[in-house]
């Protein structure tokens, strides 16, 4: 489900290009301005760094089959094993992307391709904490949430990390994203992947309940036990917080373009999002049950949203098989003779 934040009709754009280009046009009229686009000379930094070729602990998208995607850090001294064979990771280094790399194994029969990384191919390839949001899901999340770049995006539901991927790129090079979870474990795990993959100057993980349930835990990274305090504040390092923090973004008024849910309940969060919001912002939820939805969207317009849309996205393979038809009739064809009138009886008779 999708809804507009209905205290305003601000776009919320987060570039700081976009507001200067309002500022020059506050004394023209509305008819004298000109369609403007989006000019990408100004966004020339991406998430992740545009070299070709592989260099130490880069990641590296390793493609063994159309099914059987891996990955993993071309670190010196290591290697790759799979079925194909063993792969040393200081083949990997100093290739291009896209390159093959042959195993050092089995007379080198065995090879892979080494791809370079994206959302879609991390999604692919990531270790699952949980269940994730795949690449066709991700797609119409990020139009329908009218993301672009410089973005002050909320997550709440980090889980495995596919979804900020997605989202990450898209707000690249100069926005934010912070997202929530309740487990400590997946928050650690998550802040390390975002590290190794080089976007971990455009995301803040925190670990916190933004649904503000009395009887919401936290998971320790070492114990696994229950944490037996809950706290409000602001988000703190994970690493050194003892505590999880309850209820909300914990950003202050106004301040998110769009936001995301991806809960069991994500109408508790419903509140805090409409406080967190910019006014015509955007905010969206990921459920997989219509009673979830229906209950979600309850409560969005009882906060003062409006727009709200349900969109349910299915994905539909179409298999080719090859038939033999027979030959077409490219002769000319012969044409009948024009059929004559029968004759009555009686006028045959008189002739």
């Amino acid at each position: 489900a999708f809804a507009f934040d209905g205290n305003g009709n601000g776009n919320g754009d987060g570039g700081q290009a976009c507001l200067a280009e309002e500022e020059e046009d506050d004394e023209e009229t509305e008819d004298d301005r000109p369609f403007r686009l989006a000019d990408s000379r100004l966004y020339p930094e991406r998430c992740l760094a545009t070299s070709q070729i592989i260099t130490p602990n880069s990641l590296v998208v390793i493609f063994e089959s159309f099914d059987s995607l891996s990955f993993a850090y071309a670190t010196p001294g290591q290697a790759f094993s799979n079925r194909n064979g063993h792969f040393a990771h200081d083949d990997f280094i100093g290739k291009p992307y896209g390159c093959k790399i042959r195993s050092r194994s089995s007379g080198g029969l065995g090879y892979v391709y080494l791809l370079r990384p994206t959302p879609e191919l991390w999604t692919r390839s990531l270790p699952h904490r949980t269940q994730i949001i795949h690449e066709l899901d991700a797609a119409v999340i990020v139009c329908q949430l009218n993301l672009r770049p410089n973005c002050l995006v909320c997550e709440s539901g980090t889980g495995s990390g596919s979804m900020s991927h997605s989202i990450l790129r898209t707000v690249a090079p100069r926005g934010k994203l912070h997202t929530y979870e309740f487990n400590k474990t997946r928050v650690l795990e998550a802040r390390d992947d975002f590290r190794k993959n080089g976007v971990g100057h455009l995301v803040d993980v925190h670990w916190r309940d933004v649904c503000g349930k009395v009887d919401a835990i936290g998971v320790g990274a070492e114990s696994g036990a229950k944490a037996a305090a809950i706290t409000n504040g602001t988000a703190t390092d994970p690493e050194n917080q003892t505590r999880i923090e309850k209820g909300g973004f914990g950003l202050g008024p106004a301040k998110a373009h769009a936001i995301f849910l991806d809960l069991p309940e994500p109408w508790l969060a419903v509140p805090h999002a409409a406080h967190t919001i910019v006014p015509g912002g955007r905010l969206g939820s990921y459920s997989p049950c219509i009673e979830q939805s229906q209950r979600l969207i309850t409560s969005i317009k009882e906060h003062g949203f409006h727009s709200v849309r349900t969109i349910e996205v299915r994905l539909k393979e179409h298999h080719v098989d090859e038939i033999e038809l027979e030959p077409p009739p490219f002769g000319r064809l012969p044409r009948d003779p024009p059929s004559q009138a029968p004759v009555p009886a009686a006028a045959a008779a008189a002739k």
